[in-house]
């Protein structure tokens, strides 16, 4: 029987939509009246641009999409909203609708209220045992504009005195009310995140809502919403803080371009268009567009890149760029000689190197010293003006000038470095080992404009920007751009992220304002920190301490796929606790041994995506295996897509059906279903074997199977031999943050996994 308020509630969501779509035809209007044809005077043109950007802007926000606009209620006594004090029960209550953006009448009342504000913290902070004021929480379960279904939790049962509620006194709205989250995670996933604010559970909302000064760490396992808070976070800091945010901006750092294409709509689902979302690349191509980063290290060049002795080496690389000259500079001028001596050309070094922090500040201390030297060397002491004037394209002065003091650009400066064994031996003489350092070693190629970099590159690139600075001091010359900073900065799979990375996000902090994001035990990078320790030491510190928040409990992920995978994390990661699983129910992994792993992934993919009768499908293989199984997909009329680390100019983001995909590509991630191939050449590949398995086998919300030849790796080798049970101690590691566990999670024990071969069923 359906609840009697529904039609009511779906008026007031309609008189909402109608409001909504009012205000998009004033902005629209007013974007019309200030239309101005070609020419006019400079101050009509920019008051044009202004009202334009500000129309654009609040054209975006109002901007939903397909997500509802409305998505619960709150009710709560009227006394409480004066006084503070505790609700009476029956006395008068008043009510406002909760939604992604907010809504005014004409008389600017409240029609929705914004999910930041204030007054809506309650909607996902209540509890039984602290129900914050409220007398009944109200969820709605909304197909776009319809109003499909709600549900109510009531912490006062007095409120439903003489209500017809359409339910048996034993059918009362319980508590504890969990349909509309249960019914969001059963919801298929596509080809991008969307944003579920309106599922977000207390402990996720605790964390988007914490204050905005100082390094807030969000650890949580797969599943958790790590993600989902972190862009929730950045919204919600945008809300509360738009002065001066609007101003200082906010930027999102994700780990890969396939990843921020798979969240790029979050964010403006919730009315905020100005967040930047960028890779490291990114970042530094805002200052370089023209350098080229396409390449990949392998993991041992990637690990000596990333490690904080390249600071160092770069620091040695600029100096020894700054030179004394090999031999005395003589050159005529008049009816006598101008020379500049090698003693006065390394006094002139050493003072510039001295009193200039940037290198490239100081090329013009160091003209300035060379012809006033030169000036000092002739007997009638010539204007040094009149000597630049005279010599400024000498080559014999070129060539000096260019020894003692070259201005550089960072590509420039790690070009010649990667190119010259002699300048590798020198920079790295004490910080690197002679294979670490001789690993570095590429040839320079023909042109600078050729030359491509990779992502380990990047951080490196920017390291020798903060030694060099811009090339010129003037505004009107400047080829490069001072580096940007943020009033806040969230970081995504921030355990990813090497030391070298680290210090290039510190820079664009402006104040220390940061939320990193990630999951120790998901760190698969060579330079996998054992520690949430390890990471803050690389980044801004202040007089506020960094605080750590933990989530538990793995909302996506259900328990029988959440055993397999902790099975692996207790090899991979033993010291670290293991999620919880929310969703008790699930259909157990599938295993499947094949002789030809190519042939059995297709096989497997057909089978899976039967099952999900239309949902989502990940294939996360070795990067051995892509090519063959893309061939034999195509074959086949597979309607699928493959990831790739792509261009910033790139489209799409995961394919709606099936996407195939490296391991080092799918973290973030989340599908319906996911196949893992051959997790022993998973775990032979990558850097962090095990890990990177983990990874693997979390990225699914419903189906987990595993195609292998090759012995499984020993977490995994209980399924060989039939269903296994092996229970996961929970144990404090290092990123236990002291907090209780979440009340009301039940206990859970382990399911089994199905193993199928080749001629059995796959059902």
């Amino acid at each position: 029987m359906s609840h009697p308020e529904i039609q009511a509630e779906q008026a007031h969501i309609d008189r909402a939509y109608a409001l909504l779509e009012s205000s998009r035809q004033r902005a629209t209007r007013l974007r019309e009246m200030v239309e101005v044809g070609r020419g006019g005077t400079r101050q009509a043109r920019f008051e044009r641009d202004v009202i334009e950007d500000a129309v654009a802007g609040r054209l975006s926000q109002l901007e939903l999409g397909s997500s509802s606009l409305v998505f619960g209620r709150i009710d709560r006594p009227v006394k409480a909203s004066l006084d503070g004090h505790e609700p009476e029960g029956n006395g008068p209550s008043e009510t406002f609708h909760i939604g992604r953006l907010a809504v005014a009448d004409e008389h600017q009342e409240p029609v929705v209220v914004d999910w930041r504000a204030p007054i809506a913290e309650p909607f996902f902070r209540a509890t039984g045992g602290d129900p914050l004021g409220l007398l009944r929480r109200r969820h709605f379960v909304c197909r776009g504009r319809v109003l499909a279904d709600l549900e109510d939790e009531v912490f006062d049962l007095d409120v439903l005195d003489g209500e017809g509620d359409g339910k048996a006194d034993g059918d009362r709205p319980r508590l504890n009310a969990h349909g509309a989250l249960y019914a969001a995670l059963e919801e298929r996933r596509g080809g991008q995140l969307r944003q579920v604010v309106s599922t977000i559970q207390a402990e996720q909302d605790e964390i988007i809502r914490s204050p905005r000064k100082g390094i807030l760490v969000c650890q949580g396992g797969p599943g958790t919403g790590k993600t989902i808070v972190a862009l929730h976070r950045a919204a919600y800091l945008l809300y509360t803080y738009r002065f001066p945010l609007a101003g200082q901006g906010v930027l999102v750092i994700g780990p890969n371009r396939l990843f921020l294409r798979y969240v790029e709509r979050v964010l403006p689902s919730l009315g905020e268009v100005g967040v930047h979302l960028f890779v490291l690349a990114d970042l530094f191509n805002e200052i370089f567009p023209d350098v080229r980063i396409r390449l990949a290290d392998t993991a041992a060049v990637a690990r000596t890149k990333g490690d904080t002795a390249m600071s160092q080496v770069i620091v040695n690389a600029v100096r020894d760029r700054q030179r004394p000259l090999r031999r005395e500079l003589r050159l005529e001028f008049g009816l006598g000689y101008v020379t500049l001596s090698v003693g006065t050309s390394r006094a002139i070094v050493a003072e510039a190197r001295r009193r200039f922090r940037h290198h490239n500040a100081g090329r013009s201390y160091v003209e300035q010293e060379v012809y006033a030297a030169m000036s000092a060397s002739h007997r009638r002491r010539p204007e040094p003006g009149k000597l630049r004037e005279r010599f400024a394209r000498h080559p014999e002065v070129m060539a000096a000038l260019e020894r003692m003091w070259p201005l550089l650009t960072p590509a420039q400066l790690l070009r010649d470095l990667y190119g010259s064994r002699a300048l590798l031996r020198s920079a790295c003489d004490g910080l690197l080992e002679r294979d670490a350092w001789e690993s570095l070693h590429r040839p320079r190629g023909d042109s600078e404009a050729d030359y491509e970099w990779t992502d380990a590159d990047v951080p490196l690139l920017d390291e020798a920007y903060s030694v060099l600075g811009p090339r010129s001091r003037s505004r009107k010359r400047r080829s490069d751009t001072e580096i940007r900073t943020y009033g806040h900065i969230v970081v995504d799979e921030c355990q990813d992220q090497p030391p070298m990375a680290l210090r290039m996000i510190a820079r664009r902090s402006l104040n220390g304002s940061m939320t990193v994001v990630g999951d120790i035990a998901q760190a698969t990078s060579a330079h996998a920190p054992s520690s949430w320790q390890e990471i803050l030491r690389h980044l801004p510190s202040g007089p506020i301490a960094p605080r750590l928040a933990e989530l538990t409990l793995s909302y996506r992920i259900p328990q029988p796929s959440l055993d397999l995978a902790n099975r692996v994390l207790a090899a991979a990661a033993p010291g670290l606790a293991p999620p919880e699983a929310v969703r008790i129910d699930g259909a157990p992994p599938r295993f499947v041994h094949a002789q030809n792993v190519a042939q059995s992934v297709l096989d497997t993919v057909h089978d899976e995506a039967a099952a999900l009768d239309g949902g989502s499908l990940l294939v996360v293989s070795p990067a051995g295996f892509i090519d063959e199984i893309a061939s034999l997909l195509e074959d086949a009329g597979v309607d699928y897509g493959r990831a790739t680390a792509a261009s910033r100019n790139a489209t799409g983001a995961l394919h709606p059906r099936v996407t195939l995909a490296p391991v080092r590509l799918c973290k973030g991630l989340e599908t319906d279903g996911v196949v893992v191939v051959e997790p022993a050449a998973m775990v032979d590949e990558e850097a962090q074997g095990l890990r990177a398995l983990y990874v693997a086998l979390t990225r699914a919300t419903k189906r987990v199977a595993v195609v292998w030849s090759r012995p499984l790796p020993e977490p995994l080798d209980g399924p060989s031999n039939g269903p296994s049970s092996t229970k996961i101690a929970g144990s404090a590691g290092a990123c236990n943050t002291g907090l209780a566990p979440a009340p009301g999670v039940p206990a859970v024990g382990m399911s089994g996994a199905t193993h199928v071969t080749p001629g059995e069923s796959h059902g």
